[in-house]
């Protein structure tokens, strides 16, 4: 566990003063460039991890089968697939123009995206693992409680965020509506439809991590599929501030752990949601707070 700190430490040291993922993964000009960056952005602490995991740990026979590499070298091409893909925004700039562009594009963005992640981790489910669990996660919780709870103990920690200037630079995600014109309450929708939409992402997102990696990986890799998972994630997150790229790690390890033991992404959704909605609530008032001020 010790090195796999080590090896994050680097990365975001790497990043937040080096300028890792701008300067390699998202500046190239070509779709192939940005692939191959961000492909070798997630794949590298996502093997790592696996690999010094091996040095550790006497049991882990994971590398002998051959769904453990197809999975550790298809997991980074779909998610950079994903984070690339902009197929759509041709279209959307034809047809829309100004603040309005913006934000049609972030949701219609949001909602491809999803699909363009999960389709195939439905198609793998087909495969794989059809006969011997429901689709990742979807397995019903219950008791909603532990997870509402985990909110709770969240509300603190975010409004300490919210006094920080590099949150509020980027959150609340919603402001960039403030640009748009509006002139009647139906305008005022917009708000409602771009917090569905990016939420809506998540869904995605949860799938992906806890449902795909964590339930697929389990009967190969048992409870060593977890610490590499959480690495993966916390890469997804370096284009972020970086206490909330710190936090990823953490958050996905104990995401991770839920669904592992309850074979339900639900529970983290539920935590991953609301955490998210409460960034946005807490960057509206840091907002109006800095107008009091």
């Amino acid at each position: 566990m010790l090195l796999i700190l080590v090896m994050l430490g680097g990365l975001i040291y790497l990043n937040y003063w080096h300028g890792l993922e701008k300067k390699y993964a998202a500046s190239p000009e070509s779709r192939l460039g940005k692939f191959v960056g961000y492909y070798l952005l997630y794949f590298i602490p996502f093997a790592t991890a696996f690999f010094l995991q091996l040095l550790c740990f006497k049991d882990c026979t994971y590398f002998k089968n051959s769904w453990f590499w197809i999975i550790l070298f298809l997991a980074p091409a779909l998610f950079s697939f994903r984070v690339i893909f902009n197929w759509q925004e041709e279209w959307i700039k034809n047809i829309w123009h100004g603040a309005s562009r913006t934000f049609y594009l972030h949701c219609i963005n949001w909602v491809v995206r999803v699909f363009i992640l999960l389709l195939p981790v439905f198609f793998i489910w087909l495969i794989k693992d059809k006969d011997i669990q429901p689709f990742y996660g979807t397995k019903p919780l219950n008791s909603l409680r532990p997870y509402l709870l985990m909110l709770l103990v969240m509300i603190p920690l975010l409004a300490l965020a919210g006094t920080q200037s590099d949150f509020l630079q980027v959150y609340p995600k919603a402001k960039l509506i403030n640009k748009i014109p509006m002139h009647s309450w139906v305008d005022k929708g917009r708000y409602i439809i771009f917090e569905l939409c990016y939420g809506f992402d998540f869904v995605s997102i949860e799938f992906f991590f806890r449902g795909f990696l964590i339930l697929s990986l389990m009967r190969i890799c048992g409870m060593h599929c977890i610490i590499p998972v959480a690495c993966f994630y916390c890469a997804i997150h370096l284009g972020k501030p970086m206490g909330e790229a710190v936090s990823s790690f953490f958050g996905g390890t104990l995401l991770g752990i839920i669904a592992y033991n309850t074979g339900s992404i639900w529970g983290g959704l539920i935590v991953h949601l609301g955490i998210a909605w409460m960034m946005e609530g807490v960057g509206w008032l840091g907002i109006i707070f800095s107008k009091v001020k």
